[in-house]
Parts: structure tokens; sequence; C-alpha cells
């Protein structure tokens, strides 16, 4: 909630102490954004390895993130289903199971351009 006695860079900064708390909170409980998180560290490595362009860093890191958000929505999704739905119910499933498809559909996109910048390079070892 918004505090009527912060200014705008001190509201700014508290909102962005949210953030971080946030973003702790997921890799530290949540399976899939370590699971992402490790993929994109292994892309990084990769990355310097194979020498990309700065286009191809573009790619990748806006891919990357893309995916993380995808996780990071999907996740608040399913937190706040589970909230107001604690049991099974169909309709709560059926919510969850459209949420998950965005960090599937990141994922694979993610792959494909992964084998745009990739596929070439490995193919020039052999």
């Amino acid at each position: 909630m918004k505090n009527p006695n912060h200014g705008f860079f001190k509201g700014r900064l508290h909102s962005f102490k949210f953030a971080l708390r946030g973003i702790w909170l997921l890799t530290t409980t949540e399976d899939s954004i370590k699971v992402q998180l490790f993929i994109a560290v292994i892309a990084t490595i990769l990355g310097f390895y194979f020498n990309i362009s700065n286009i191809e860093w573009m790619f990748q890191i806006v891919i990357i993130g893309i995916v993380l958000v995808a996780e990071a929505l999907n996740t608040a999704i399913e937190k706040v289903a589970d909230f107001i739905h604690p049991d099974y119910h169909e309709k709560i499933g059926f919510i969850k199971d459209i949420a998950a498809a965005a960090p599937s559909f990141a994922a694979i996109t993610s792959l494909i351009i992964a084998g745009f910048i990739y596929i070439p390079k490995i193919t020039l070892l052999f």
C-alpha cells in the first residue's frame, strides 16, 4: 500500500525493496525459477565461449528475461489461486493450467532463439 508520507524517490526505493524481496522469495523457494536461472547461466557461459555478437546477446538477454518474467507471473497466479481455493477445484485447475502455458511458450521460444544462435556455431566445430 502506498504510504502518503513517502515522496517520489523514497516511494520508488521502497518499491524496489519489495521487488528485491520478491526476487529473493522466488529464487529461494521456487524450483522452476532455479531451473531457469541455471539454464540462463549455461546460456551465458555458452555466449562467452562462442563469442556471440551484440545482437545475439540482446536476443539472449531479452528471452532470458521473458522466461523469468513468465515463470514469476505463473508462480504469482498459482499462489493466488491456491490462496483463494486451497482444495482442488476444476476452475482453479483450469486457470493454473493456462497460467502454466505462459512459461512454456517462453521456454519454447527461448529454445528456438538458442537454435538460431548456437546451431550454426556448433556445426562449425565439426
